[in-house]
């Protein structure tokens, strides 16, 4: 099992001395598919990293429509060339396909050409992360996050739509508890599950206030063979200080799963 946390690059130290394995970073934050190389400062930043950067989130930035009249295909395409060959560089193993304000479906856009628009995008990318050795991870959001692809279950209709290996499913503790999802849900998309989020359901670390029982999520993971990597995603003060107790908790609940 490899645990990490989604965190700036700059608290690889941190983690490391914490026991942690990797850290996720954001690709709005470092990768900046709309910045130009010339103004660029992210491949110097992961330069500096003392850890694996094995995943990024937060695939598409909300100025950069997906679904709706505004989208525009051939823009997403650079984007995610752009994208795709900075990952690659970086050795991001993962890319989280959440962006929530960019696969949003405008009011009154017909829900059906939105999510054939967001099949149009994943297809268009399929070939490009393949190239490199990516795998794109389709995440299910909350209702009051997105208003498409709330559920592990529809996250799914588009992996089996696609059909392709390089784009799979994310399993996230967090937008699962909030949609009150059933945990056959989570099976039955094993073994298209390739990455995991977990935070509370408050958004807080697991262990860190609310001691969250994970052992029932992950008791599904271990069943269907998952042993890929686990993320902690959660709104965490003083994260240097508590890590290595929030990290004790989760493989203490995943041993006991």
């Amino acid at each position: 099992m490899l645990f990490g946390i989604c965190t700036p690059v700059e608290h690889s130290a941190a983690v490391r001395a914490a026991g942690w394995d990797f850290v996720e970073e954001r690709v709005d934050q470092l990768i900046q598919g709309l910045i130009s190389d010339d103004q660029w400062q992210g491949g110097a930043r992961a330069a500096k990293s003392v850890m694996p950067i094995l995943a990024a989130n937060v695939l598409v930035p909300p100025v950069l429509k997906i679904t709706g009249p505004e989208a525009d295909p051939q823009r997403l395409l650079e984007y995610m060339k752009l994208v795709v060959s900075r990952s690659a560089n970086m050795g991001i193993k993962t890319l989280v396909f959440g962006s929530g304000g960019a696969r949003n479906v405008p009011d009154g856009f017909d829900r059906n050409h939105a999510k054939a628009q967001i099949i149009d995008f994943l297809k268009m990318t399929a070939p490009l992360i393949q190239a490199r050795g990516i795998t794109l991870a389709i995440e299910h959001l909350n209702h009051k996050e997105c208003n498409i692809i709330n559920s592990i279950s529809e996250a799914m209709t588009y992996v089996r739509e696609l059909n392709h290996p390089s784009i799979q499913c994310l399993a996230d503790t967090f937008h699962f508890w909030l949609n009150s999802e059933s945990l056959d849900s989570l099976a039955e998309a094993l073994p298209s599950i390739v990455h995991v989020h977990v935070s509370d359901r408050d958004r807080s670390a697991p262990g860190f206030s609310r001691k969250e029982d994970y052992r029932p999520f992950f008791a599904i993971l271990k069943s269907g063979g998952y042993y890929g990597p686990i993320s902690v995603e959660a709104n965490w003060p003083d994260m240097p200080q508590t890590a290595a107790g929030v990290l004790e908790y989760i493989k203490k609940q995943w041993k006991e799963a």
